[in-house]
């Protein structure tokens, strides 16, 4: 019994994992369209720049949730030191990733207010 829940969380964590991959990559081919579409036509290259690589970011986010979701699954029956240590890993780059991303966005968010709403 206990073979079976084994290898069904193996199956489990190897789908997620495949979503993580299909996450960054869509992410991934997107940001590069955008930048090919900022090089050829665009009134505000900078800014357009950013928003793509805040977008991407979004993505590589999204795709790290799901990793460290893989991951969870994986390590669930007696894991090694050096699972729950790549586990810690990926935890603290998805923290430090959303937490620059959350705090990059609100700036931008600050930024795209008029004038006379942030006087006030």
């Amino acid at each position: 019994m206990e073979s079976m829940l084994h290898e069904i969380a193996h199956y489990v964590a190897l789908a997620i994992e495949v979503i993580a991959i299909a996450v960054i990559a869509i992410g991934a081919v997107e940001a590069v369209f955008g930048l090919v579409r900022i090089g050829i036509r665009s009134e505000n290259p900078d800014r357009d720049r950013r928003a793509v690589w805040l977008n991407f970011a979004r993505w590589l986010v999204a795709g790290l949730t799901f990793q460290l979701a893989a991951d969870v699954v994986n390590t669930s029956f007696g894991p090694t030191w050096h699972e729950v240590g790549q586990l810690a890993a990926i935890a603290a780059i998805r923290t430090f990733l959303s937490y620059f991303l959350d705090r990059e966005m609100r700036e931008k968010s600050e930024l795209q207010q008029p004038q006379a709403e942030r006087s006030h």
